[in-house]
């Protein structure tokens, strides 16, 4: 059969718990440049899977995320999570500008600012819980509330906006249909509150990562006012849920694997490497992502991608490519073949915020093993409520006890 010529439906709906969702390992080795389609948008797309094909496209200036700006594009979601002029539908040289001067909010000075903020609010958190007394919720004690106040904390937003903004984000990344107008408003919303809000921090700069934004140069360079206000609330979009799930996603599967948990107890030193390969292995999201258009006809693994086409890479099944990594399908805490995942992205899009999410995931998982040294789930594995309606994969509630 012609490569292309099979099209494959692919609601990406698959949900059970952290299991690998079976159509993407299908397309990842028996047709790793195929025809898909998808619950929203218009028409077709391509799906790119193994891990070098995906590095091609989200490196090679052939493929273009501008491109896709007014066109109903094959999609997970009802209405497009994307702002047309946000960072990640631009590209090079665009990008590279706007990358430069973003990425001087997050040099490893404020980082470090960053990871003592965090250190105070992990230490809050689990003294809430350890006074409320086991069994406890990890989402709700520490999981849910970490990275929005501390991204809250990061951007200096007032306490008395977040749960709205928090709202927001939420419905903006929800899939049902029913959902769509509450997903527009939503966006509108939340872009009209960070309008007020960054020029607010232009006129009166403070100690904030806004702020750190709105005066950040490269050379001449600095963010428009449109632009910061985008990059605002990518930032609050990106850098509060994900990590959430991540560190529910996280503490489950190390409270669900007493060899690796022992392990990480013996050695805490060796977290940093661990959090990668689990990063690696767990699929924290379903389907796919923002795609490209090819501009010219680019051949991939030997399938032709024509100029106009949309192209969609899964990062998911780049992490467990075999061709990539030894025992793809295998938590090693231990591995050696330190190839780097893809979780954050990759080339001109990876994600900016991704040392402050590292940081959260760290000093979380270090200080909630160290302070409870017989912590474990409060129910069985099996029991535990996974969601269901997002684009994310996480636990709804991980009861603990200690």
């Amino acid at each position: 059969m012609e490569p292309g010529s099979h099209v494959w439906n692919c609601p990406f709906d698959y949900a059970e718990g952290l299991e690998f969702d079976p159509t993407l390992k299908r397309l990842l080795t028996e047709e790793p440049v195929a025809r898909i389609r998808l619950p929203h948008g218009e028409g077709e797309a391509w799906l790119v899977t193994r891990y070098d094909d995906v590095r091609t496209v989200t490196t090679d200036r052939r493929f273009s995320r501008s491109a896709v700006i007014g066109r109903d594009f094959p999609r997970m979601t009802p209405e497009p999570i994307v702002q047309d002029e946000a960072i990640n539908v631009m590209d090079p040289p665009a990008s590279s500008r706007l990358r430069s001067l973003v990425s001087k909010a997050f040099a490893p000075r404020q980082v470090e600012r960053m990871r003592v903020r965090t250190q105070l609010v992990v230490d809050e958190l689990l003294d809430r819980m350890a006074a409320q007394g086991s069994p406890a919720d990890l989402m709700e004690s520490l999981a849910s509330p970490l990275p929005l106040t501390t991204i809250c904390e990061v951007l200096d937003i007032p306490e008395r906006d977040q749960a709205q903004l928090r709202a927001h984000a939420r419905t903006m990344m929800n899939v049902t249909v029913e959902n769509r107008e509450s997903a527009i408003r939503s966006k509108a919303d939340m872009r009209a509150y960070f309008e007020t809000l960054t020029a607010k921090r232009r006129q009166h700069p403070g100690d904030d990562l806004i702020s750190a934004l709105a005066t950040a140069r490269d050379g001449d360079e600095i963010l428009g006012d449109q632009e910061l206000t985008v990059m605002a609330m990518v930032l609050l979009i990106t850098g509060q849920d994900t990590t959430t799930y991540e560190i529910g996603n996280l503490a489950y599967t190390l409270l669900t694997r007493p060899k690796e948990l022992a392990m990480l107890r013996s050695r805490p030193e060796m977290l940093p490497q661990a959090i990668e390969e689990l990063l690696r292995f767990i699929p924290f999201r379903k389907g796919v992502g923002i795609p490209r258009v090819a501009t010219e006809d680019v051949e991939l693994s030997g399938v032709t991608i024509r100029a106009g086409d949309i192209v969609h890479v899964s990062y998911l099944t780049a992490n467990r490519d075999g061709e990539k990594f030894d025992r793809p399908d295998e938590l090693d805490l231990e591995r050696e073949d330190r190839t780097s995942h893809m979780t954050f992205g990759w080339g001109g899009h990876h994600c900016l915020g991704a040392p402050l999410a590292t940081v959260e995931l760290e000093v979380a998982l270090r200080t909630l093993l160290d302070r409870f040294p017989e912590l474990r789930l409060a129910q069985p594995a099996e029991e535990i409520r996974w969601n269901t309606t997002s684009i994310w994969r996480y636990p709804l509630e991980l009861p603990v006890t200690w």
